[in-house]
């Protein structure tokens, strides 16, 4: 009974501590990254999935081994002018615009957290009348823009505690 009892505190432990891990913290110096679409029709949306998917592209190139804000930051500034050509080309238009700089930002959830609204800096891509669902992230520390790159293979390797500690248990 008593290593039933272990055990089911150790299971109970390790739920909680890995709930608390999927929590993302987004640290105070950061870059965040908003594209809003021009409505929420399926249309403007595929649009705005598009537009997100090549910017997040050129993004990670540029942005990927970056290892301090201020390298972050004359990173996007440098690439504002590319950055406007890939929103142009992608939606096949030149109704949007780009800001670089404090932006607002409504209340939002990420993982689980919640983060106040308020001026933050960003990259904000509103496209058209910007009046419809938006997409945003963080761009530096690169915390969107780590799934981007298909092409690396993931050497993440799996353990489970629990598994390590029946096995000392037999």
């Amino acid at each position: 009974m008593k290593k039933l009892f272990i055990i089911l505190s150790i299971v109970i432990s390790i739920i909680i501590y890995n709930k608390e891990q999927k929590k993302l913290i987004i640290p105070s110096n950061s870059i965040r990254i908003r594209i809003i679409a021009n409505s929420n029709n399926i249309e403007d949306q595929v649009i705005k999935l598009k537009v997100k998917n090549n910017v997040e592209k050129e993004l990670y190139q540029r942005l990927g081994n970056t290892k301090n804000i201020s390298d972050a930051r004359k990173i996007i500034s440098e690439d504002l002018n590319n950055i406007n050509n890939i929103v142009k080309t992608t939606a096949k238009s030149d109704n949007f615009t780009i800001n670089y700089g404090y932006n607002y930002f409504p209340e939002k959830n990420l993982y689980g957290v919640k983060y106040n609204e308020g001026n933050y800096e960003s990259l904000v891509i509103k496209l058209g009348v910007a009046e419809g669902n938006n997409w945003w992230c963080v761009l530096f520390p690169p915390l969107c823009l780590l799934d981007v790159n298909k092409n690396e293979k993931n050497n993440v390797t799996y353990k489970s505690k629990v598994l390590e500690i029946l096995k000392d248990y037999n």
